[in-house]
């Protein structure tokens, strides 16, 4: 992949899903890590520095909203995109999530894979074709 903005981090707490995800946008050119719960993600994108966040809101410890919040408040990570990737269809938790900073809200069962991966290569080129 041309691209160096490529590395992107799964927060997401069913494994199964999360590397079906990662296995998919691996075979394109994406350099894939992994967080299984909330606190997990926060330290992950600390040293994994990913370029964009696929993010799940239900998960252990601390949920995919309070994540999105302290990504925002801390200025090391306040840019990175985050997509969320969830199966919470309500209009209160899409507005949540765009309120505390989202880039997208998909809901996981009204999206393909194919689909996922052009939204990621949009997000990207939007984030950092225009530094």
């Amino acid at each position: 992949m041309a691209n160096e903005h490529n590395k992107i981090l799964i927060a997401e707490d069913e494994k199964s899903i999360a590397h079906a995800y990662g296995e998919y946008l691996g075979r394109r050119g994406y350099l894939m890590e992994y967080a299984y719960d909330g606190e997990e993600a926060l330290v992950k994108t600390k040293s994994f520095e990913p370029d964009l966040i696929l993010l799940d809101i239900v998960m252990p410890k601390l949920d995919g909203i309070s994540v999105l919040k302290k990504l925002k408040e801390d200025k090391d990570m306040d840019n990175i995109p985050v997509i969320v990737l969830t199966n919470l269809e309500s209009a209160k938790s899409a507005e949540e999530a765009f309120e505390a900073g989202t880039s997208q809200y998909l809901v996981k069962t009204n999206y393909s894979l194919d689909d996922i991966v052009d939204k990621v290569k949009e997000t990207l080129k939007e984030t950092y074709h225009g530094m």
